[in-house]
């Protein structure tokens, strides 16, 4: 149920580990062993993992798994878009770790025994999983005998819920024990050496000062370059990995919002001020408000501050039956009423026992148990017993069926209802759209002031009028724009504003500006360039976009990077010049101050520079400056150094190497370091080598 507060904070690390970090979570493993289907064919192939094929079948199977567990653990009934896309996106994750890791733990022997796994239920060595679940949160003790209680009886649950429930935890304490082991067995392996760790120490702590001078590369005429296009090629094949790409697309787009037009907000003004005297008569508010307002009826009881500002005021010092407005509020005109007026609790804190018809216990069966549980309770029978035994919410049911304090609003109408008129102690049967609960109130806050009240509301929305106005003029705007200049052309001369969404990757959900995109995503990956969409209504606004770019995975081409190649073979042969003068000119005996007498500039300093330095001051970013500036000897003139911006020499005044206190506490740090990316770097290099190739965009 939605309203278990305290048992989602409880299942909070189930929670996040299987939905929020997808780390551990291993399910449904034979899943992807099964059988030959309908869905195995190239046509319905999702993806391809280390070789295996995986359909859109057992995909699916895989988040329809995922996306039950989670309604579970929060109680939700469905799944908004977000989460929807946060789970699909978990489930593929998933699955990558559990081809990619199963394999190898196949290799390594690597298993979770029998044995092993009654420890971390019942033994010694209570996983923290389990723990979390089993533990009694006013005591904060560790329920052993719940644990036990409930693998007796969870067998007996007709819905098969708990069954289910209780594999999945299994099999998530048992994978995630596994890549331990398998993260371990890496960890264990990486060491380093004494040597590896003084030079590390030093590396991260030597520190010089010296003097330079640099020779820009616009100091060589451009007539002194000469760069053939065997040179381009030839640096192109000699380098062709710096010039990989993914598949990309870039677009320019013109939007036509679909925005309510003065005659839509005075169409939803005029309709409010006419519902005003039958909404101050009607005697049935629920009902008028929840067939006539386009905001449904909200029956809980509000304090003051819960109050929109406009309104609070009024309400805390009306009568029942006063009326406030027409105001315009959230794009909507509104009529309040003031229903009611109440002393209740602020909170109160419950327990229950869920009984939900299902397979094997129907709707009467159901009603008939949840009576005599609730004469046993009223005849003194222990309530913690009865809802460990029968209870249906497995989740507080660990607890004895405690739902610890909650608020109005949290639960279902139906169980607020009940839990915030009961009398302290009172056992009641509240029936809800999850069963039919018993419930006992066991603390209640005390009471203050609340109002009811009944809110009319009509949204100023665009009219079947204004969306065919708007739909009218992206319509002609596409009809003169069939090609890229046509596109470009047309929304200059319309004042249309054209937005660039450039390196649009396949699997992308958003572009800039736009949300839920997908299907605009989707034609860019099949259309070619240069191309112009069909009119796409996303969200509120009908998107025409020309499709500009087309990267393919792979090698960026040749002409594509000419420039960029003869770029750095320019400052390549500039920096030989300038380098090959420089070397004459020390060669014969020219120190720091003559050389830059000579070449008209000026020395430099730079102190305390080190290792990690990100830029020397006077030069800019040159990680070669720095790193020659650690490797030469003190008083010493440098051979000249072809940096990022030009040609250095330099001359080293100072350097510092402190003491070091501990070797050891070094080589510590550098094998935490390591190991501490394990879990990282060991899956994603399982991954490179898994060859994957990814089909999603083709179904989501």
């Amino acid at each position: 149920m939605a309203t278990l507060e305290k048992i989602r904070n409880r299942a909070g690390v189930l929670v996040a580990v299987v939905i929020g970090l997808a780390l551990f979570a291993f399910i449904l493993g034979d899943i992807l062993g099964s059988g030959p289907s309908l869905f195995t064919t190239t046509q319905f192939e999702i993806a391809e993992i280390a070789g295996k094929s995986i359909s859109y079948e057992n995909f699916q199977q895989k988040f329809n798994e995922l996306s039950e567990i989670y309604m579970l653990n929060t109680g939700e009934s469905s799944l908004d878009s977000e989460t929807h896309e946060s789970i699909l996106e978990q489930a593929w994750q998933l699955l990558l770790r559990e081809i990619v890791l199963e394999e190898e733990y196949e290799k390594l022997g690597i298993e979770v025994s029998p044995e092993e796994l009654f420890d971390m239920v019942q033994g010694a060595n209570i996983h923290p999983i389990v723990r979390q679940l089993f533990t009694d949160p006013s005591t904060g003790t560790f329920n052993r005998s719940a644990v036990v209680q409930f693998l007796r009886s969870m067998n007996q649950d007709p819905t098969g819920q708990q069954r289910a429930y209780w594999l999945f935890v299994e099999r998530e304490i048992t994978q995630e024990r596994k890549l331990t082991k398998y993260n371990n067995l890496i960890r264990q392996g990486l060491h380093v050496t004494p040597l590896q760790a003084r030079n590390s120490w030093e590396e991260n702590n030597k520190s010089v000062d010296f003097d330079f001078i640099v020779q820009r590369f616009d100091t060589v005429h451009d007539s002194l370059v000469v760069i053939t296009r065997s040179d381009i090629r030839r640096y192109y094949r000699q380098n062709r990995n710096d010039f990989r790409q993914t598949a990309s697309r870039d677009l320019e787009y013109v939007s036509f919002d679909i925005n309510p037009s003065e005659e839509d907000d005075r169409t939803a003004r005029e309709w409010i001020e006419s519902m005003e005297d039958e909404f101050s008569e009607v005697e049935e508010i629920r009902q008028f408000i929840n067939l006539n307002s386009d905001v449904p009826y909200d029956p809980r009881n509000f304090d003051f501050e819960d109050l929109p500002e406009a309104i609070a005021g009024f309400m805390f010092s009306a009568e029942p039956g006063d009326i406030y407005g027409p105001y315009f509020e959230d794009n909507h005109y509104k009529l309040s009423r003031l229903v009611e007026i109440n002393f209740v609790p602020d909170s109160v804190r419950a327990r229950h026992i869920l009984i939900q018809p299902g397979p094997g216990l129907d709707y009467q069966q159901a009603k008939s148990r949840a009576d005599s549980l609730l004469e046993a309770v009223r005849q003194g029978e222990d309530f913690e017993m009865l809802a460990m035994q029968y209870s249906d919410d497995m989740r507080s049911r660990f607890e004895g069926g405690n739902l610890g304090w909650f608020t109005e609003g949290i639960m279902v109408q139906e169980f607020n209802d009940a839990a915030f008129s009961a009398r302290r102690g009172e056992f009641l049967m509240v029936e809800t759209p999850f069963g039919f609960h018993i419930v006992q109130v066991t603390e209640r806050s005390r009471e203050v002031k609340k109002i009811r009240y009944a809110t009319l509301a009509r949204e100023v929305t665009p009219s079947s009028a204004t969306y065919q106005r708007t739909y009218t003029r992206a319509s002609q705007f596409a009809a003169m724009s069939n090609t890229y200049e046509k596109f470009s052309d047309a929304a200059d001369d319309q004042g249309l504003s054209r937005r660039v969404a450039n390196n649009i990757l396949i699997n992308d959900k958003q572009v800039p500006g736009l949300v839920n995109a997908r299907e605009l995503i989707r034609w860019a990956y099949e259309a070619r360039e240069g191309s112009v969409s069909p009119i796409l209504e996303i969200g509120d606004r009908f998107v025409i976009a020309a499709l500009t770019r087309v990267r393919q995975e792979g090698y960026q081409d040749l002409e594509e990077v000419r420039g960029e190649i003869e770029g750095i073979l320019t400052r390549k042969i500039k920096g030989e010049i300038i380098a090959s003068r420089l070397k004459e000119k020390i060669e014969q005996g020219h120190d720091l101050p003559s050389l830059a007498s000579t070449l008209d500039t000026s020395v430099e300093q730079a102190n305390n520079v080190v290792f990690t330095s990100f830029s020397v001051p006077g030069a800019g970013i040159e990680p070669r400056l720095i790193a020659s500036a650690l490797v030469t000897e003190e008083n010493s003139i440098s051979q000249p150094v072809k940096g990022e911006n030009g040609v250095y020499v330099l001359k080293i005044t100072s350097v510092t190497i402190p003491d070091e206190k501990d070797p050891d506490l070094e080589k510590t740090r550098l094998e935490n370091s390591k190991r501490a990316r394990v879990n990282f770097d060991a899956f994603e290099a399982l991954k490179e080598r898994a060859n994957i190739k990814d089909n999603r965009h083709k179904f989501f």
